[in-house]
């Protein structure tokens, strides 16, 4: 049989991406031609929420650079250079990554506006001006259709969304430039804490290959701007932090951690998701007691803070359900999105994601393989499964493929939820940047091909079109 040609990834990967692809090409389809015959799904450029608007800007020739740099040099660089510098450099990159792409719409359109509009968080922030009385009345102005109702993303989420902007306006840093800015800076934090859990969990070598990956994440381009990029940023942290006090047995880390999670939940009602990778992250450390109680004492104030305050999160999680289907959602068929969004993690997360899950699939299958209970032999028996501290069959990492799979659940079981229906390329990115969690899984000859792949899927989308965020 002969060889592969050097650079050309295995047929199988190519199969996968290829399916991802065609997966987001049926839904593609699938929307036109409904909407066509008088029966639209809701997003402009379905799947994708977006306007067909081919251009460029200001931010086109600075994202370009960093793509091929970053594609040339970014893996030697990654393999070489030393931990904490790497890592400083692997954030200044996806931030520069994240502004350029928004640049690419220029500053007021790609930046400063963004959170501005009637829909968004900052219509509302000149109307907080008592911050208590805004959290204890803040479910009762959930539902649409009242005079008082908040706006639609305000509404959509907990109050924690809101008051992070409204601080950030009584710290005198007010307006859409600034509250975009932020979201940049908060989003480009995955870059960090992707690769510092892999590494804390698994190997430096693993750890090092996700962090191009991270860099030139395609979900850049709805983390600036957005509050979900923020919200990845928050909760990415906080899982680095768990995993911090979980291997080192620091009770700050694990403390720490659990108070960012637990704030998540108070950004975005759908990050209590965030749960099953926590917990990828407790079993891969070795389940510790200890961990899960620091993580608890971290999150107990954040809960016991908003509910003091008077909002009682299962009470606004309700509300925003019926909240949900008064506007666009009961008019989005759940027998299209349920797959459609799906196909949108094909954009959001590049179709190396395809590549990454099905290489963890079999990473896992063959680690539970290697570690099944056997029959005694010379008095002795083969070890059960363990996720770490053992040698792994083909040299996979736990670490990698355990994160990837835990995050596969969670985006599962939101689009199952019907909760998702339609703009998940934003709403997902708290989850999707955690496949990139398994990039070691992929080949090392082949990595800057996919580099290459997931680079040319975000500036196409940013270029040809105007997307929502």
């Amino acid at each position: 049989m002969s060889a592969r040609p050097p650079g050309r990834p295995p047929r199988a990967d190519l199969v996968a991406a290829a399916a991802a692809v065609g997966l987001f090409t049926v839904a593609a389809v699938t929307g036109g031609v409904l909407y066509l015959t008088g029966r639209p799904v809701h997003a402009s450029a379905a799947p994708l929420f977006a306007q067909w608007l081919p251009h460029v800007g200001p931010g086109t020739p600075l994202a370009v650079l960093l793509a091929v740099l970053v594609w040339w040099r970014g893996p030697a660089l990654a393999a070489r250079l030393p931990w904490r510098p790497l890592l400083a450099l692997s954030y200044a990159a996806a931030v520069a990554w994240t502004l350029s792409l928004a640049l690419v719409d220029g500053w007021q359109r790609g930046v400063a506006g963004r959170l501005t509009t009637e829909f968004e968080y900052l219509h509302e922030v000149p109307g907080v001006t008592d911050v208590p009385a805004m959290l204890a009345g803040f479910s009762g102005r959930i539902l649409d259709l009242q005079p008082d109702s908040w706006t639609t993303h305000v509404s959509g989420h907990p109050p924690g969304a809101l008051l992070v902007f409204v601080l950030l306006d009584r710290v005198g840093l007010a307006g859409g430039g600034w509250a975009g800015v932020l979201c940049i800076l908060a989003a480009a934090l995955v870059a960090v804490a992707v690769p510092h859990t892999v590494r804390l969990l698994g190997t430096d070598e693993a750890a090092r290959a996700v962090v191009p990956f991270v860099v030139l994440f395609p979900g850049a381009v709805w983390s600036g701007v957005s509050a979900d990029g923020l919200f990845a940023g928050v909760t990415a942290s906080g899982v680095a932090l768990l995993a911090y006090g979980a291997v080192r047995g620091r009770a700050v880390g694990a403390v720490a951690g659990g108070t960012l999670l637990a704030l998540g939940c108070y950004l975005s009602y759908g990050l209590v998701l965030m749960a099953p990778i926590a917990l990828a992250v407790v079993v891969l450390a070795g389940w510790r007691w200890r961990t899960v109680g620091g993580a608890l004492i971290g999150a107990v104030p954040v809960v016991v803070a908003f509910t003091a305050a008077g909002f009682w999160w299962p009470t606004g999680y309700h509300l925003v359900i019926e909240r949900y289907y008064q506007g666009v959602a009961s008019d989005r068929a759940y027998g299209y999105w349920v797959w459609a969004d799906l196909a949108l993690v094909t954009v959001a997360a590049g179709p190396v994601a395809a590549v990454i899950v099905r290489r963890a699939v079999l990473a896992a299958g063959g680690t539970v393989a290697w570690h099944r209970p056997g029959p005694r032999l010379s008095g002795l028996r083969r070890p059960g499964l363990r996720l770490s501290g053992l040698p792994q069959p083909s040299g996979a990492d736990p670490a990698g493929w355990l994160l990837v799979l835990a995050a596969t659940a969670v985006i599962v079981a939101a689009d199952l939820s019907g909760y998702s229906k339609a703009e998940v390329e934003r709403i997902w990115l708290p989850f999707t940047v955690w496949l990139m969690a398994g990039a070691a899984l992929i080949p090392p000859a082949d990595r800057r091909s996919w580099l290459a792949v997931q680079a040319a899927v975000a500036l196409t989308v940013n270029h040809l079109l105007l997307t929502g965020w």
